[in-house]
């Protein structure tokens, strides 16, 4: 059994769809970084910097903090996801977004979304870097049917915060490649179940 403390952000369903597209039997431990549960003390154990997700895997003892670290761990375990043929080229995708589609959206997130007005300079800086995230992402989508090639932790990575377009002021539709791929995958059973597992029922946009 895998315990999951979580909450619905683009790191969140990461980890819950994965588990999902796994078919393996998890539980769910929500931790509403609204009201700032992950400075609890309890959590605080577990999260050496105090952020979700964490899995605890009761079956090996193992305890992972790092969303990224997470989905390694769990595609090694049950050798899914993670391709041995594809290999490099899933883990080219999966690190951009671990190392830019994370960081650049999210930063657009708090300045294009919840903080606009706050920082002219802020908002073109990052307005730029999504169209820069926007427009790899398209131009790799024109040669492949998925970022690995194949169906992968680069896609699961990646997905949820493209799900997030809207946040980040962008038309998918400009984006065309990138639009194909995320309709692909969000009618996926897994990610239409994983995508909503803890805190406010949400809608996946464009569903």
């Amino acid at each position: 059994m895998i315990e999951l403390y979580t909450w619905p952000t683009p790191n969140g369903r990461k980890i819950s769809i994965l588990l999902e597209e796994l078919k393996v039997p998890y539980k769910v431990i929500p931790i509403n970084i609204d009201n700032n549960e992950q400075f609890f003390e309890k959590f605080s154990r577990i999260s050496p910097s105090n952020k979700i997700p964490i899995i605890n895997d009761k079956e090996t003892s193992t305890t992972i903090f790092e969303s990224g670290a997470i989905m390694m761990y769990l595609s090694n375990k049950y050798k899914k996801f993670l391709d041995k043929e594809n290999y490099f080229e899933i883990m080219e995708w999966f690190f951009f977004q671990i190392s830019q589609v994370g960081p650049y959206l999210g930063q657009a997130h708090q300045f294009l979304h919840y903080n606009a007005g706050k920082s002219k300079f802020a908002e073109e800086k990052y307005k730029a870097y999504v169209k820069r995230v926007y427009e790899t992402l398209d131009k790799r989508l024109s040669k492949h049917q998925y970022l690995g090639k194949v169906y992968s932790i680069a896609d699961i990575a990646t997905w949820p915060w493209i799900a997030r377009f809207e946040i980040h002021k962008v038309d998918l539709e400009k984006y065309p490649n990138v639009l194909k791929w995320y309709k692909l995958i969000m009618q996926r059973p897994a990610v239409i179940k994983g995508y909503n597992v803890v805190g406010e029922y949400k809608k996946i946009p464009l569903s």
